[in-house]
């Protein structure tokens, strides 16, 4: 059974816990800004991960059959290279996105320009096809699942 004061919806209580004052949504969105550039100067940068990169001829010059180990660790170290890549890529973009959700929770999401919205929606799409990629790939067994 549900508290008197919380039929029809959400207590008066936790309401006012919801509220946000402007002050620390300020405070919110010049941490997320603050987070979005270290990231971007930083060596997790999307840009500067997808540079570091090794050739295959650094393991290896022959084909798979003479050193089959060599192809296996380059094959390894490319797949968890990409995965990096598109994790800092998603990192990136996911703490943009919350700069804008922030600014739309203390203006209101309606009152955000076109444009803030538009990238807002754009970066949900583009972070969920990276997801069900990912997802297609566990599934058919393309790549590997951690286990906890």
């Amino acid at each position: 059974m549900l508290p008197a004061d919380m039929v029809g919806g959400v207590s008066a209580t936790r309401a006012a816990n919801l509220e946000a004052s402007s002050e620390a949504l300020d405070t919110f969105v010049k941490r997320v800004d603050s987070v979005l550039k270290t990231l971007e100067g930083s060596a997790g940068n999307p840009a500067k991960v997808g540079a570091q990169t090794i050739r295959q001829t650094s393991l290896t010059s022959g084909g798979p059959d003479i050193f089959p180990e060599a192809h296996g660790l380059y094959n390894q170290y490319k797949r968890v290279h990409d995965e990096l890549t598109q994790l800092s890529r998603n990192l990136h973009l996911q703490i943009e996105a919350i700069g804008i959700a922030v600014q739309g929770a203390r203006i209101g999401f309606d009152n955000l320009e076109e444009e803030q919205r538009q990238r807002f929606w754009a970066i949900q799409a583009e972070v969920g096809k990276s997801q069900d990629a990912a997802d297609g790939k566990q599934r058919t067994g393309t790549g590997t699942k951690v286990r906890a």
